[in-house]
């Protein structure tokens, strides 16, 4: 059962000052409620463990996956292959950051991995800052978190400076137009990015120059120059590049393989993105105590979740009961993907029935916890509720 703690003190002005406005809840429910969830150190340590571990476990199973030439099962468009080799054979492409999502660990039951966020997770503004400052306002002990998501980053930022160090510390951020929730994850970064020492500029995807010969661009708004950058973050999903932009993968590949640009997140964390990954886990590492049993069909013996390979915020994902029988869905635009079927387990939920699932950032290592509140499902009208250790 989760603990709860009200906090009567919302960081609304601190939220405001950063232009997190989405956050508020204005025109929907509110996104980051006014309690906090308790847990002790026993709990928050299995958090960070299992995260630990599963990181392990994916790196062998992406090997597993080159090595068998698993991309088709796997759902990744044939024009990144290269590029997801080229990058994983290559060390000095850092994975920056990502997020486990996670099952149990309330209580002494075993934490289980639902999914890794390897490529462009979100929520980092919420975990790193947000439910920091909530503390702070109600008069809390802010240390009293394990949460060190925004030290971790800018170790991680400076650890790629020096694994890249042929090359200059310029760092292009990059997201889609109209969604406010990724420029606040973007913004973030450039923080962090900055604080390593890297020079940071930011433009919107669709203002991004590309050249297979020169390398990514961005053109400077006072004097219309074209300026170069060596390193490229893209909050955009790697599958996307390779279905709807095929030219731009191609460029990409070209521009790694040449050491044009560092892209972040390498393009082998679409290893880890692909759900597929997950039954790759189960084959390599059957009944491991963080796993869930994933197979190709429904499983028949116990209730399953059906999830397609590269869905996201919980859409398209649907509960089975044995016999295949939808109990519970979510619509979505993922529906023609190719889809796994994941054991069923029941999220740890509090007096009222919310259901609440672990956020694990890991950027190098584990450093950040978080949580997200809502139904079975947990889909994009999922809150965010921070956590408390004690005891």
């Amino acid at each position: 059962m989760i603990t709860l703690r009200p906090l009567s003190q919302h960081p609304e002005k601190a939220l405001r000052s950063l232009g997190w406005n989405w956050m508020l809840g204005e025109d929907t429910i509110p996104y980051l409620v006014q309690d906090t969830v308790v847990l002790n150190e026993t709990e928050a340590n299995a958090y960070y463990e299992a995260a630990g571990s599963l990181y392990d476990m994916l790196v062998e199973a992406g090997q597993h996956v080159i090595d068998n030439n698993l991309f088709r099962d796997m759902g990744i468009p044939d024009n990144l292959i290269d590029l997801i080799k080229a990058s994983w054979e290559d060390d000095r492409h850092v994975h920056l950051y990502g997020r486990f999502d996670l099952a149990g660990g309330i209580g002494g039951e075993p934490v289980k991995l639902i999914e890794f966020n390897a490529d462009t997770a979100t929520c980092l503004p919420e975990t790193a800052v947000v439910q920091w400052a909530h503390l702070r306002a109600n008069g809390m002990d802010d240390a009293l978190q394990f949460n060190t998501l925004y030290e971790t980053l800018v170790g991680q930022f400076r650890y790629i400076l020096e694994a890249n160090s042929d090359l200059t510390p310029s760092l292009l951020l990059s997201a889609m137009r109209d969604y406010p929730e990724d420029d606040a994850n973007v913004a973030l970064l450039g923080e962090a990015a900055r604080e390593a020492g890297f020079e940071v500029e930011f433009a919107f995807i669709d203002e991004v120059e590309f050249s297979a010969e020169e390398g990514i661009f961005m053109q400077e708004s006072q004097h219309g120059h074209f300026v170069r950058f060596d390193f490229w973050f893209k909050l955009v999903p790697w599958e996307y590049i390779g279905w709807e932009e095929p030219e731009l993968a191609s460029i990409l590949t070209t521009l790694v393989r040449n050491r044009r640009v560092v892209v972040l997140n390498p393009a082998y964390t679409l290893l880890f993105q692909s759900k597929y990954i997950l039954k790759v886990l189960w084959d390599l590492y059957p009944y491991h105590p963080h796993l869930l049993q994933t197979e190709r069909y429904a499983l028949p013996h116990k209730r399953s979740v059906s999830k397609v390979l590269f869905g996201r915020e919980g859409a398209n994902v649907a509960i089975l009961e044995k016999g295949g029988e939808a109990l519970e869905k979510v619509e979505g635009e993922y529906d023609k993907q190719p889809r796994i079927y994941q054991e069923y387990v029941e999220f740890p939920q509090d007096a009222q029935g919310n259901s609440y699932q672990a956020g694990v950032f890991y950027a190098g290592e584990p450093c950040a916890l978080g949580f997200r509140r809502g139904g079975r499902i947990l889909d994009n009208t999922a809150q965010f509720v921070g956590h408390i250790v004690e005891g």
